[in-house]
This record gives C-alpha cells, structure tokens and sequence, in this order.
C-alpha cells in the first residue's frame, strides 16, 4: 500500500515516537517536495528536522509534475502538494488532518486517513498502546475534538476485552 502524506501527521507521529508504525501499516510513504521542505523548516520541532536528516528507505519525497488545480488555492502549499502527489500517483490514501485539506481530498473522493486514524489502525494490530500514543499527542499541539479521542479511547478498550 502506497500512502501519501501531509506534514502535520508526519511531524506528530515523531514527536510522539510513534513514525515507525507507518511501514508496518502503509508499507511506502511518500511526500511531496513541500511537505519535505515543511518538515526542515526552522519552525518545525529540532527532532522532526533532525529526523528528516536520515529518513529511512520507506520514506520517498517526489516533486509533483502535474499542474495544481485552482480548486486548490485556498489550501496551504504542502496541502496542495500532497492532494496533488496522490492523485497524480494513484496512491491508495492521504494521511492529512486539515480540516480544509481533508473536505477537499474526501470531495475528490480520496480515501482519507488523520493521525488519529493511524494511531488506531496501529493499535488495532498491537504495535502502541492507544491510550499512551494520545496521552503523548495531546502534549503536543495537535487538536482534535474531545468526544472523537473519547470515542477511539471507548472502543480501543472494547477491543482489548473482546480479545
């Protein structure tokens, strides 16, 4: 499974230590020369930048080629750029949690995936704890609503007890 990604689930998932559930999941991430470019920002966190230094094998960066679409315009540049990447790719989702970026990609009819969601697919095959992995995303600045981390929370710990 090819994934495409955009920059804030890239930087809280190695803020949080959790990056290394991508390959088990996703196999091949990948993202475009802005999202890269975002994540070396001197505004980005010194351990996402140092991360980004020696990215591992699974991890590619490819410039987009096609055109970006006007409809795109009132999304930031990595935003585009990955909507972009994977459509010109057919990769089999984006990884985005921008509530604009994400309204744009689910009306291109894109199979959407948020932090939270690779958060919970890990857990749901034992690679982290869920509740440890949010308990260290909500230190960050990560924002999400209360009753959706409630809800993944609620339904992690019926999955432990139906095992």
């Amino acid at each position: 499974m090819i994934v495409v990604a955009d920059t804030s689930p890239i930087n809280y998932l190695i803020l949080i230590g959790a990056i290394d559930v991508l390959p088990a999941l996703y196999q091949k991430i990948i993202v475009p020369t802005a999202v890269f470019n975002e994540l070396q920002s001197d505004a980005t966190p010194a351990e996402v930048r140092a991360w980004t230094a020696k990215v591992p094998d699974w991890f590619a960066v490819l410039p987009v080629t096609i055109l970006l679409d006007d409809t795109l315009e009132n999304l930031d540049e990595g935003e585009k750029q990955a909507i972009a990447l994977y459509e010109e790719t057919n990769a089999d989702a984006l990884i985005i949690d921008e509530r604009q970026g994400r309204a744009e990609a689910v009306r291109r009819g894109i199979f959407v995936i948020g932090t939270l969601g690779v958060l919970n697919s890990a857990a749901e095959k034992d690679l982290l704890s869920l509740p440890e992995a949010i308990a260290k995303l909500q230190k960050t600045s990560f924002r999400a609503s209360p009753n959706l981390i409630n809800l993944l929370l609620q339904l992690d710990i019926e999955r432990k007890h139906s095992k």
